[in-house]
């Protein structure tokens, strides 16, 4: 059981080990594989942090016009080949962010090479991919996957919560945030499920919404669509996961992400965590966002922490600049993966990659049959062992 001190405490000593870890050292080299939406996170994160991150190339199919606009919007040197980019620059690892059905072969060429690699989601676009690439990680290449949800500054602050043992053991979460595997890996961090079997239940239903804005578009009328809508439990032999999500909540204006978990102590929201400190004493406190920059602040906007009664339970690792709490999450999935090529720590690895990947999988399978189906051990699985 964690400390139960809420309140009482003027710091969390947790707190700087788990989210910030200032370095002195020269900012991170890495390339990005890929041009594309997710591509542009990246190498937004290092134009911003400089101090951080350098981005030292990016590999990409497009044409040599293409190529040099690139390279002139990102200040970052392009290429039309691994190999090419291999013999221009010193990366630590390589960020692959390309189409689902590329992303295999390219993993499988840097691991070649025995450079690092981060790879964006999903990390293959079947079983066998995934097993193809556990047989390269069992060869000794180093993967891990850039998931960044779970990093999220509220997120983050509720697990730092959570871990505290604020409200006892997690043995519940309804989590209603993001599509599929994203969703379970939310689910599996909330209730510190490893690699655990489930039992899984679904139903899949299609009710209509209006429907909100795209990647790059606005909505210019009211368009009324049916969004399916998938929930599933997973049950992990004593400890439960909801699984929430309908198609058109994803980026949704009306469509509010909902994340509850329960111990037997209380319960965590991210607007709130209401607990027991003692068997007559229930306390509630507010999850608090603390942003610079309004009103009489001039330190510029940007997010700085989250506090909850009267402490800090996340704070900002990447203050100064403006960024989205995505770009929070998608530097600290980069500052990870330096930690990782380093020492070896790993945050999101291959094989929890692959595991939500696969309890995706059995979610389908189930709403499908209308049946439950109950999950087996994979291959990554046994490897961790």
């Amino acid at each position: 059981m964690g400390r139960l001190c809420w309140g009482h405490t003027p710091c969390n000593p947790r707190l700087k080990r788990i989210f910030r870890e200032p370095s002195n050292m020269s900012p991170i080299p890495f390339a990005v594989i890929g041009s594309g939406w997710r591509a542009s996170f990246f190498l937004k994160v290092a134009s911003v942090l400089p101090e951080h991150f350098r981005a030292v190339g990016i590999v990409t199919g497009r044409s040599e016009t293409e190529r040099k606009a690139l390279a002139e919007h990102w200040n970052v040197p392009t290429f039309g080949s691994v190999d090419a980019l291999v013999a221009a620059a010193r990366p630590e690892f390589a960020v692959v962010s390309v189409r689902t059905d590329e992303i295999v072969a390219r993993i499988s060429e840097l691991a070649a090479r025995g450079l690092p690699i981060l790879a964006e989601t999903p990390v293959a676009p079947d079983h066998e991919g995934l097993l193809a690439l556990h047989r390269l990680v069992e060869a000794g290449a180093k993967i891990e996957v850039a998931e960044q949800y779970f990093l999220h500054p509220v997120i983050s602050a509720m697990r730092s919560m959570i871990a505290d043992g604020l409200i006892g053991t997690p043995n519940y979460a309804h989590v209603s945030v993001i599509q599929t595997y994203h969703n379970i890996s939310l689910m599996r961090k909330l209730l510190g499920i490893g690699f655990e079997n489930a039992t899984v239940t679904a139903n899949s239903f299609a009710l209509p919404v209006v429907k909100g804005p795209g990647r790059y578009d606005q909505p210019e009328r009211m368009d009324v669509v049916a969004a399916c809508q998938t929930i599933a439990t997973f049950d992990f032999n004593g400890k439960v996961g909801v699984y929430d999500f309908a198609e058109a909540q994803h980026r949704s204006r009306i469509r509010a992400p909902r994340i509850t978990v329960r111990g037997e102590r209380g319960e965590i929201t991210p607007e709130r965590a209401d607990y027991l400190i003692d068997a007559r004493r229930p306390v509630t406190v507010e999850l608090a966002r603390v942003d610079k920059g309004h009103f009489m602040n001039f330190e510029g906007y940007h997010h700085h922490a989250i506090m909850a009664g009267g402490r800090y339970v996340y704070e900002n690792p990447f203050p100064g600049p403006h960024l989205t709490d995505d770009e929070i999450a998608v530097a600290t999935c980069l500052q990870n993966m330096g930690r990782f090529v380093e020492k070896g720590i790993s945050s999101y690895s291959f094989a929890g990659a692959a595991q939500d990947c696969y309890l995706a999988e059995v979610m389908r399978k189930a709403a499908a049959d209308k049946a439950p189906v109950t999950s087996e051990t994979q291959a990554w699985r046994r490897a961790t062992c």
